[in-house]
């Protein structure tokens, strides 16, 4: 039997690496992120007509729903910022040799968590 030549069969012949799972991440964050933006606009209209619409909107985001879409978001947008910046790094040159690669993909998932924990702290003892 001869190796395939496709990366995308997964289960059987190809080895699990973290740099394909961030990638297949990044674009599922990206994404989120411009289905959250929705929610983002719907707040920014509600704040400028205020009144009823603004305490119906205020009233959905303050609830657990709105709060777990909130927390999503943030987990997506930090998560995205992060490994944007990795990326970047890409494109200058640096940090292509596995171990970097590696290394760097779980520094992102670390700052993702720590950047996303500190904000949700500040949300809710501030």
């Amino acid at each position: 039997m001869e190796r395939p030549l496709s990366p995308f069969m997964f289960p059987i012949w190809y080895r699990f690496q973290i740099t394909s799972a961030l990638s297949i991440l990044h674009r599922l964050t990206g994404i989120a992120l411009a289905v959250g933006s929705i929610l983002l606009v719907w707040w920014l209209i509600s704040v400028a007509a205020g009144g009823e619409l603004f305490a119906a909107t205020h009233a959905f985001l303050a609830s657990p729903i709105g709060i777990v879409l909130l927390f999503g978001w943030s987990i997506a947008f930090f998560y995205h910022l992060c490994n944007g910046v990795r990326h970047l790094a890409w494109d200058a040159g640096y940090g292509f040799e596995i171990k970097s690669a590696s290394r760097s993909g779980y520094a992102v998932l670390a700052a993702t968590v720590l950047l996303t924990a500190i904000t949700w702290l500040y949300v809710f003892l501030v």
